[in-house]
C-alpha cells in the first residue's frame, strides 16, 4: 500500500497559495531586539548572540543537521522568509515533516491556511484553558509547479490525514523525502473541501511575495473572530 502511495503523483500548476505567519517574524518588521537594547553597543551584542542560536542562520552556514546549506535558497524576495521555514522545526515536527527538518505548509484557499491557523493556535489556548489573544498573521504568496504526490480521493490515505496523530504521516513523509519527492497534496483536515501543500524543497517556493495580514483574536472561545488589518 505505500508502494502505490509513493507512486502517485500529480502534475501541479498552482498559483497564489496563501502560507500565514506571525507577522512578528515577517521581514518588514523590526526586530523586537530594537525593543530591549538600551544602547547601539547593546544591541549589537543582542543581534550577536541571536545570530549565534538562529536556526536559520545555522542552516545557512551548513550547520543544522536536517538540511544541507546547498538546498536553501539566497538572493530572491524573502528567502529569509523561505529559508526560516525549512530551518525552523516544530519541536515535534508537523503533519508532513520530523523535528528536525521544516517544510513549507500552505494552502490552495485563504480561507483553508485559516482555519488551520485558527485551529493549532486554539489547541494551544486549550492548554493553558484560557482563549484570550489577539494575533496578526501575514499572508505569503507563493507559486508551485511540478509533480506532488497526491492524497486527495484516495482511501488508502486516510490514516495519513489523522486529525489527532501524526505518525503515520510523518513515517511517509520521511519515505517521501528519502525517495525525492517534491511535497504533498492533500485535503485540509480542519476545513471541509479545503486543500493543502506541503512542499519539502525551498527551491520549489516560487514567487513569494506579501499578501495581506489578518488579525485573529480569542475571546473566550476556540473559534477567533478573524479580520483584514
Amino acid at each position: 500500500m505505500r508502494g502505490l502511495m509513493l507512486s502517485k503523483t500529480t502534475a501541479l500548476r498552482q498559483l497564489d497559495t496563501h502560507r500565514l505567519i506571525p507577522a512578528k517574524y515577517s521581514e518588514n518588521d523590526a526586530s523586537v531586539l530594537n525593543r530591549i537594547a538600551t544602547d547601539e553597543g547593546h544591541l549589537q551584542d543582542l543581534f550577536d548572540l541571536d545570530h549565534a542560536t538562529n536556526d536559520r542562520l545555522l542552516g545557512e552556514n551548513g550547520l543544522v543537521p536536517g538540511i544541507a546549506r546547498h538546498e536553501l535558497v539566497f538572493g530572491v524576495p524573502y528567502y529569509r522568509i523561505v529559508n526560516a521555514t525549512f530551518t525552523h522545526a516544530h519541536p515535534l515536527g508537523g503533519r508532513f515533516n520530523a523535528p528536525d527538518r521544516g517544510a513549507w505548509y500552505a494552502g490552495f484557499e485563504i480561507e483553508t491556511s485559516l482555519s488551520e491557523v485558527a485551529f493549532h493556535k486554539s489547541v494551544e489556548y486549550a492548554e493553558i484553558q484560557r482563549f484570550d489573544d489577539s494575533v496578526v498573521y501575514a499572508d505569503y504568496l507563493a507559486d508551485f509547479s511540478g509533480p506532488f504526490h497526491d492524497l486527495r480521493g484516495r482511501a488508502e490515505a486516510s490514516r495519513h490525514l489523522d486529525p489527532d496523530s501524526y505518525v503515520d504521516s510523518q513515517g511517509l513523509a520521511l519515505e517521501l523525502l528519502d525517495a525525492g519527492s517534491a511535497g504533498v497534496i492533500y485535503p485540509s483536515v480542519r476545513r471541509h473541501d479545503g486543500t493543502c501543500l506541503c512542499c519539502f524543497r525551498p527551491v520549489l517556493v516560487g514567487n513569494v511575495r506579501r499578501g495581506a495580514s489578518y488579525r485573529l483574536s480569542w475571546v473566550g472561545t476556540p473559534d477567533p473572530v478573524i479580520s483584514i488589518v
